[in-house]
């Protein structure tokens, strides 16, 4: 019986050479299967950090006062970035250029070049790149004569855009729901929005801005003015929205920063120190004014 097992079993060994063979298939297997990992893993990365906004060495002068020098960088789509440095660094004054919204102010000009997705707006009707590029600012200011209703759809009002009663219902209501603000006020859409709490009129404002579908949502320290629970709504919807829109964030808050955006731009006096990942950079920073600023040194 032994001899009939060891016999067997001295039949099924297999000869080194279809070893060999057999482990050089198995090699060739994994190294074709990690090369496809890798493949698929760049194009997900790529994917995932699709660039929408480049600035390619944007200057802003007041008059012949320099206020950002020569930044150039990519804004990524549908991410939160936030732009952080002290006070009087430029970083509003950027953003501000960002839908070109700095052209209400006579003696400030811009050099260089800002494309959305290729097409450079500052070469655009300034009208055209703000219904693309909203704008959200530091203090909620609904228009005061107005209705709830009437100022989420206020930029179709302003621009002469006609549409019928219907299509403005299902836009006010579309915008006011993804900004958590529906059923809030959907019994109150004909009050006007300065009857809405400090948060709620700031969700009101993102609201306006995201009625003209935007491409990008610039805000300018949202939350500065309000209290700690309407910041967390905000940076909660903010998170939720940026499924469908980008959003660059001006801040001096550094908590903040690190708890909702996916990379970060930090400036100093007029210049784009450092931009990265928000992980990275917060835990890595590679040049030591960024982390001076980011231990309290100043700012």
């Amino acid at each position: 019986m032994e001899d009939k097992i060891l016999a067997s079993n001295s039949g099924k060994e297999k000869d080194p050479k279809n070893k060999l063979e057999e482990g050089r298939n198995i090699l060739e297997k994994n190294k074709k299967y990690k090369d496809n990992k890798n493949k698929n893993d760049k194009k997900n990365d790529e994917e995932k950090n699709e660039e929408i906004l480049n600035l390619d060495s944007v200057s802003v002068f007041y008059g012949e006062k320099i206020a950002v020098k020569s930044v150039s960088l990519s804004f990524m789509s549908k991410k939160i970035t936030a732009i952080m440095g002290p006070s009087g660094c430029g970083k509003t004054t950027l953003l501000r250029c960002l839908n070109r919204i700095h052209e209400t102010v006579p003696t400030v000009r811009v050099e260089g070049k800002i494309s959305l997705q290729n097409e450079n707006i500052l070469e655009e009707d300034p009208i055209i790149v703000r219904r693309k590029i909203g704008m959200v600012f530091q203090r909620p200011n609904p228009f005061p004569t107005m209705s709830i209703y009437d100022n989420v759809i206020a930029g179709y009002k302003l621009n002469g855009i006609k549409k019928k009663k219907s299509e403005f219902d299902t836009i006010v209501e579309r915008s006011l729901t993804m900004t958590s603000l529906w059923k809030e006020v959907n019994n109150d859409l004909h009050k006007r929005g300065t009857f809405l709490s400090g948060g709620q009129q700031q969700r009101l404002c993102i609201a306006r801005a995201l009625a003209m579908n935007p491409e990008i949502i610039l805000l300018d320290e949202p939350t500065s003015a309000l209290d700690p629970i309407s910041t967390s709504h905000i940076e909660e919807l903010l998170v939720q929205l940026k499924k469908n829109v980008t959003i660059i964030l001006v801040t001096h808050n550094l908590s903040q920063a690190g708890r909702i955006s996916d990379w970060t731009a930090f400036m100093y006096l007029g210049e784009l120190v450092e931009y990265g990942r928000t992980r990275k950079l917060f835990t890595n920073p590679q040049d030591k004014r960024t982390e001076n600023f980011l231990i309290g040194k100043f700012g």
